[in-house]
């Protein structure tokens, strides 16, 4: 087992396919790939590579704590009761338990995921 692991953020493999459901979704037709790649300490810390195409929805992230570093794209988060805030490739921050919002993609999404449960 290594202690070390390199997110790869072109992954050759098949990622896993989705999209929000039904009730989180505001507007668009957004559509997510999934490319895990670590998961640790059980099933509590999963780390890979998300996209979304445009479209908005709501996020909820209950006691989940998500730290995002975006590779490609534009996003824009708001917060309930909040302003909207802007991420593109380069720019990294956090969801932290409670968070409750709007995700916002407008251009396609690419980012680094690590989410502690």
């Amino acid at each position: 087992m290594s202690f070390l692991k390199t997110i790869d953020t072109n992954p050759s493999f098949a990622p896993h396919e989705s999209g929000p459901l039904p009730e989180r979704l505001v507007s668009g037709d957004p559509a997510f790939l999934t490319w895990p790649q670590d998961i640790a300490r059980g099933e509590m810390i999963h780390t890979g590579v998300w996209e979304a195409t445009p479209g908005e929805t709501r996020s909820i992230k209950g006691e989940t704590f998500e730290f995002c570093h975006i590779l490609a794209g534009v996003a824009e988060l708001t917060p309930e009761g909040g302003e909207p805030v802007v991420y593109k490739a380069g720019d990294s921050f956090v969801m932290k338990p409670g968070f409750v919002g709007v995700w916002k993609t407008i251009e396609t999404v690419r980012k680094i995921y690590v989410i502690v449960k």
